[in-house]
C-alpha cells in the first residue's frame, strides 16, 4: 500500500521542533505531520497538520519542500512517499494537543538529536545537510534482502 505523507522542519536557534510520542505510540520524537487526505494539497495538509497536532499556524505558500523520502516499512508492508517542507515561519504557541498520540514538545539540538528520534528522521536530516533533495530508506539491498526471503511470491527488482 501507498501511503503519501507530509512533515513540517521548524528550526529556531539552532533547534529542532518535535512531538513527543506516548508510551503507547512509541514514546518517541517525532516531527510534526500525517497523511495527505485524497482532498488535499500535500502544503494545505501539512498545515492542518500543525494546527491540529501542535497549535501552530503556517501558511502553505510559505512552506518549501526540502526533501522527499521514499520509504519502506517493511514489517508493515507500507510503502510512503514523504514530503518534508521547511517552514521559515509560523505562529502560535507549539504544544500538543493530542494528547492520546503526543505527550509534549520539544526543541531538540539539530546537530545533538537523542537516539529516539527515528532513523529514518536521522537519514533524512543528514540528506537535507548534504543538500540532497531524494533519498530512500531503507537502503535498497535491506529492502532486497527482506523480500528475496518469500522467493518466487515476489517478483521485484532484483534483476536491475
Amino acid at each position: 500500500m501507498l501511503i503519501f505523507a507530509v512533515r513540517l522542519i521548524l528550526e529556531e536557534d539552532g533547534k529542532l521542533l518535535f512531538l513527543r510520542q506516548t508510551k503507547k505510540n512509541g514514546g518517541r520524537f517525532s516531527l510534526i505531520g500525517g497523511n495527505v487526505e485524497e482532498n488535499e494539497f500535500a502544503r494545505e495538509a501539512l498545515a492542518r497538520e500543525a494546527l491540529e497536532e501542535a497549535g501552530i499556524h503556517v501558511l502553505p505558500n510559505e512552506l518549501n519542500l526540502v526533501h522527499v523520502l521514499h520509504r519502506h516499512k517493511l514489517k508493515k508492508d507500507e510503502t510512503l512517499l514523504v514530503l518534508y517542507f521547511k517552514a521559515q515561519r509560523f505562529h502560535g504557541e507549539p504544544e500538543s494537543l493530542e494528547p492520546k498520540k503526543f505527550k509534549d514538545v520539544k526543541w531538540l539540538p539539530v546537530n545533538n538529536l537523542p537516539q529516539d528520534v527515528s532513523k529514518a528522521t536521522h537519514h533524512v536530516l543528514q540528506g537535507i545537510q548534504r543538500g540532497e533533495i531524494y533519498s530512500e530508506f531503507p537502503a535498497r539491498n535491506k529492502v532486497l534482502a527482506f523480500w528475496e526471503q518469500f522467493g518466487d511470491r515476489w517478483a521485484g527488482f532484483s534483476d536491475f
